[in-house]
């Protein structure tokens, strides 16, 4: 490395690189600016045909002519209705962070037990108002509250905090004056009751399920449980823990019969903060893209030098978020992403040896950003993606439940993955959201998902298998990935 003409040798591959990754690019960007399509009425039709009893009301009982003529618009409304359920998981993303936060407030993070306090309180009083006999827990989420609200009134380049600082500003309040302060703490009050019922109505229906002792129905149950909520992007490693598990079953059942070459990610998601693993004593960032080509690497099922990877989402944060990272690695950045561990989380084996293993086939170790006292006891590292491996990412706006991309067969999706998405919407939106996952993917190809969904007669892509993965000895804790394919030939 001392010598001058190996030098040189090192600065020419790093210019073919700095070529080839703009090539790639560019190459990538043109896929898929293949347009998204609206799903059209004739793929619909036996969809709606079959589900007609749960319909919503202005399709329900019509006939074919006449959901046939009010299709086009009424797609155009829903996908704007979908899209403005961002905002109410923006809000969401602003509880959690009020909740476990450390970036700025020296106080605690709030345990289940806290919450579950916080929970019965709600139910005792319909809100978070009355703080009468509030004890250490309402003393803890107080001093939150205010210091929240001075931080966002305050922000500097927290990125979190400037997040909160646009949701509040979209509900007409202003902190640069002391007016706000007030509407500003009663929002964040009432947006945490919201939360907390909303959270026992799905602990009561989650309960109901296990009551009638079939494990396929407490899927079901599962795989649609927050058809009414607000959209929410966080996202966590061991997910893709169970992916690879995944994969690599498949992998050694030779179901996959030739190598990965097109990948999608439905809603790739965004680290903000969260209560198991997301923190915010670091940048944001997102994991999923990477972990998933680190993964069909290790497992020899793709190839790094013919590997494309698209993201499909309505979120503009996830979908600039990704366009800003593909721009810097054209310039020669990478992406760093900081990779904790909770030691009290009780993790498998295999969990850690995941999370000590993560990035070796597309990244090289960097310093950790040190985790404050008040996150618990954490263990913490950090890869820092190549850029050649961040290229081969591609972002691209779109509403799976409605749209596609319109993708010529040689071009279409060999694997496609969806955790925790389709459980955000019922049974009629996920049917076209299959719909539109088998129109992008390739015959043969596959989509895992930690979701049931129901296979209609008129379905192309049916559920092959799945595989159990826990993540670590607390109850509850891992994922149930479906492995669904669309018919070969």
């Amino acid at each position: 490395m001392n010598r001058l003409h190996l030098r040189f040798l090192i600065c020419r591959r790093v210019t073919i690189s700095t070529v080839a990754a703009v090539i790639l690019t560019a190459s990538l960007l043109a896929q898929t600016r293949s347009p998204s399509v609206y799903i059209p009425y004739t793929e619909a039709q036996p969809i709606l045909k079959q589900l007609d009893e749960i319909l919503p009301a202005d399709l329900k009982g019509k006939t074919s002519a006449q959901q046939s003529v009010i299709w086009t618009n009424w797609v155009a409304r829903r996908d704007q209705d979908i899209r403005a359920r961002l905002l109410q998981g923006d809000e969401d993303t602003v509880v959690n962070f009020l909740l476990f936060g450390t970036s700025y407030t020296k106080q605690p993070r709030l345990n289940g037990k806290q919450l579950a306090q916080l929970n019965s309180q709600v139910a005792t009083a319909g809100d978070m108002q009355d703080s009468s006999g509030a004890g250490e827990v309402r003393r803890i989420l107080n001093a939150r509250v205010e210091d929240l609200v001075r931080g966002v009134a305050a922000p500097g380049n927290n990125e979190r905090l400037l997040f909160a600082q646009r949701v509040l500003n979209q509900k007409g309040i202003n902190l640069r004056t002391s007016a706000g302060i007030a509407p500003a703490k009663n929002y964040l009050l009432t947006s945490l009751a919201r939360v907390l019922k909303e959270s026992a109505s799905y602990t009561r229906i989650l309960e109901q399920a296990k009551q009638l002792g079939d494990a396929t129905e407490e899927f079901a149950q599962r795989s649609r449980l927050f058809s009414t909520r607000g959209l929410s992007l966080d996202t966590s490693l061991l997910p893709n823990f169970a992916l690879e598990q995944s994969l690599k079953a498949i992998r050694d059942r030779h179901l996959i019969d030739a190598p990965i070459r097109r990948i999608a990610i439905i809603g790739p998601g965004l680290d903000f903060t969260d209560k198991e693993e997301g923190y915010d004593f670091y940048p944001q960032q997102t994991i999923q893209p990477f972990a998933i080509i680190d993964s069909v690497l290790r497992l020899g099922l793709a190839q790094a030098n013919n590997l494309q990877l698209t993201t499909l989402d309505i979120s503009p944060r996830i979908n600039d978020h990704l366009a800003r990272a593909t721009k810097d690695a054209v310039r020669r950045q990478g992406y760093t992403l900081q990779l904790l561990r909770n030691v009290k989380a009780g993790w498998k084996p295999e969990a850690v040896n995941y999370w000590s293993h993560f990035g070796d086939q597309i990244a090289a170790p960097v310093a950790a950003i040190p985790a404050p006292s008040a996150n618990g006891e954490l263990v913490t590292r950090a890869v820092r993606v190549r850029p050649e491996m961040v290229s081969r990412i591609t972002p691209a706006d779109l509403n799976i439940v409605l749209q596609r991309l319109d993708l010529p067969e040689t071009q279409r999706f060999d694997l496609i993955i969806a955790t925790n998405i389709f459980i955000y919407y019922d049974v009629f939106e996920q049917s076209l959201c299959l719909r539109n996952v088998e129109a992008m993917l390739r015959r043969g190809g596959f989509l895992l998902t930690n979701n049931g969904l129901l296979e209609l007669p008129s379905s192309g892509v049916h559920s092959v298998d799945y595989l159990t993965v826990v993540y670590s000895d607390r109850p509850d804790d891992g994922d149930h990935i479906v492995w669904y394919q669309r018919a070969p030939g």
